[in-house]
């Protein structure tokens, strides 16, 4: 199948910070119509539980990826039946908050939407509620979609999977350029007073 064959809608409900936006990358090459975080859609479904924005934005994209997606995909396999679920999940557990950390330095909390999804603005005073959170999605994902190999696969970017696993499951041609890792290393320059900042947030009113 190629990108201009039938439009499916491909679900990537790993939570940020585990190679959602590598996995947008891998979308655009593969020709797809890609979006990310959308902090508009995700306070519609966790301040009202409405979904009209979040259907047009489904209408308008192929692939789809980081917030609200991972708190949604129960409504959306119902919503979108024969849609195709991916799971991104890190190496380790403690990979994925360092990570979720270290990003939180660096970005507005009034911005972001950790604590419209996690229940707080950073995850540094919070380890014990972030690591729950993390299992209990990814076992309540795995769980969900049990028995469902045509519909959902998890890749571990760190772990070696790549196009080879994800061009499998979606039925696209594996494409002749090299595999993308977006983000990789947090790369981001930030200004040292925003980073003290929240560094004084984390710590004493995260």
């Amino acid at each position: 199948m190629s990108a201009a064959d039938d439009r499916i809608k491909i679900f990537g409900i790993g939570l940020n910070k585990t190679g959602t936006t590598t996995l947008s990358e891998c979308g655009k090459i593969l020709g797809l119509r890609c979006t990310g975080v959308n902090r508009r859609l995700l306070k519609d479904y966790v301040l009202s539980n409405n979904f009209d924005r979040i259907n047009q934005k489904v209408s308008e994209f192929d692939l789809f990826e980081d917030w609200p997606w991972p708190l949604i995909y129960k409504e959306i396999d119902k919503l979108y039946p024969g849609s195709k679920f991916i799971l991104t999940v890190r190496k380790s557990e403690e990979a994925w908050l360092k990570s979720l950390k270290k990003h939180s330095l660096k970005t507005d909390p009034s911005l972001h939407c950790r604590k419209l999804a996690y229940g707080f603005s950073y995850p540094h005073r919070h380890k014990t509620e972030h690591l729950n959170f993390y299992r209990k999605h990814n076992t309540d994902v795995r769980n969900y979609f049990r028995n469902r190999k045509n519909d959902f696969i998890e890749l571990c970017w760190e772990n070696g999977d790549g196009f080879a696993e994800l061009c499998d499951f979606l039925g696209f041609e594996i494409p002749s350029v090299p595999f993308p890792h977006a983000n990789k290393g947090e790369s981001t320059k930030v200004s040292n007073k925003i980073m003290l900042k929240n560094r004084f947030f984390s710590l004493f009113k995260g």
